[in-house]
């Protein structure tokens, strides 16, 4: 198995989640699927029930709304994992009141040795007006210094519009 991080980045419902899956099948089962979203409430239930109704057979669904690293690091060398989303797990810390900072730093530095074929999904929020508040300011500037780092580390980066992959890096 490849030892590759792949990132995926784009809007909401550009089709992120559907072609990170659709890739990662193109390699053996078992796949490693890491959730960040937590439910807390009926819609973001839902949400998260229509991402595992298109999961079939082979797939292992770990949660790690807070420690992404620690999910990463019990995974067995050459298992292919997707992360989803990056973007969740950062609003998680955030809300939790954690050092956003450190959090991204670490988790950079882990994903910049990949022990197999590894795919990270993010949204891009940074392309819209700037937000009216300070949170979501901060939000907005945590994101992309988070898309940022983990590009910087990323063999290759694709762009999500529209549900078709634009190859960035």
């Amino acid at each position: 198995m490849p030892e590759k991080l792949t990132f995926l980045l784009g809007g909401a419902r550009s089709g992120k989640s559907a072609h990170a899956e659709q890739l990662i099948t193109q390699f053996p089962a078992p796949w490693t699927y890491i959730a960040t979203a937590q439910a807390y409430d009926d819609e973001m239930r839902e949400r998260i029930d229509i991402h595992r109704s298109r999961r079939g057979e082979g797939w292992h669904t770990l949660d790690a709304p807070l420690d992404l690293v620690g999910a990463l690091g019990s995974v067995p060398d050459g298992v292919p994992v997707l992360v989803d989303c990056l973007t969740l797990w950062l609003t998680n810390h955030m809300l939790a009141e954690h050092d956003v900072g450190a959090e991204s730093g670490s988790l950079a530095e882990l994903l910049a040795r990949p022990r197999g074929p590894w795919f990270v999904v993010a949204n891009e929020v940074g392309l819209g007006i700037v937000p009216d508040n300070a949170l979501a300011r901060r939000f907005r500037d945590a994101a992309g210094r988070l898309n940022q780092q983990v590009a910087a580390v990323a063999d290759e980066v694709l762009f999500m519009v529209a549900g078709l992959p634009m190859k960035v890096k």
